[in-house]
């Protein structure tokens, strides 16, 4: 009997002491912090200049179409210029259509138009939200000789939630590009 009681009383005490409180845990957020950004002017041989972040790396392709890669954010800009030859509506409905072909899967999008009259660059900037291949597009005229489009890309699959810190750090890099750029 005596024994019953040790081995019923140490039985009790670890069920008892083996309770263990559940206390909530505190939301945590990823934080993706950039570095500050710095610009330099790319003045590669073409018919344009403008300043790019000094994380990117520039891969010129034929014809002045020119590829800023930024490997931190695993995400480029690619830009394609072309020369305007009496086919300026043409062009505009081209990049207009390459932008709204994300609508299927994009939340929005949201145009912003860009004048720059002393400079003589014309443009639209479209901002992307949701799952969309491409977060942001764009585009810069003067209207009668130059043509250059934009389009950021992230190298993984889309989801917006993800992405949304590298895509806004990159969107302030496309409208410094858009800012800078002057034609030769």
């Amino acid at each position: 009997m005596k024994h019953r009681f040790i081995v019923y009383s140490i039985s009790a005490l670890l069920l008892l002491g083996c309770k263990n409180d559940v206390l909530p845990k505190p939301n945590a957020m990823l934080r993706l912090d950039y570095p500050q950004a710095k610009y330099k002017e790319i003045n590669e041989n073409c018919a344009y200049t403008f300043e790019i972040n000094t994380l990117a790396s520039v891969k010129e392709n034929k014809d002045c179409s020119l590829v800023l890669d930024y490997p931190m954010m695993k995400g480029s800009v690619f830009l394609t210029y072309k020369k305007v030859e009496g086919n300026i509506k043409e062009l505009l409905i081209d990049a207009q259509k390459l932008t709204y072909e994300h609508v299927v899967k994009a939340d929005g999008i949201a145009p912003k138009e860009y004048l720059n009259q002393d400079a003589q660059v014309y443009g639209m900037f479209y901002e992307v939200s949701g799952n969309a291949a491409s977060q942001s597009q764009f585009y810069v005229t003067d209207s009668t000789n130059h043509f250059v489009t934009g389009s950021l890309y992230f190298y993984a699959k889309p989801n917006f939630d993800s992405i949304l810190p590298a895509a806004a750090y990159l969107q302030n890099d496309i409208l410094r590009i858009m800012e800078t750029l002057r034609w030769k």
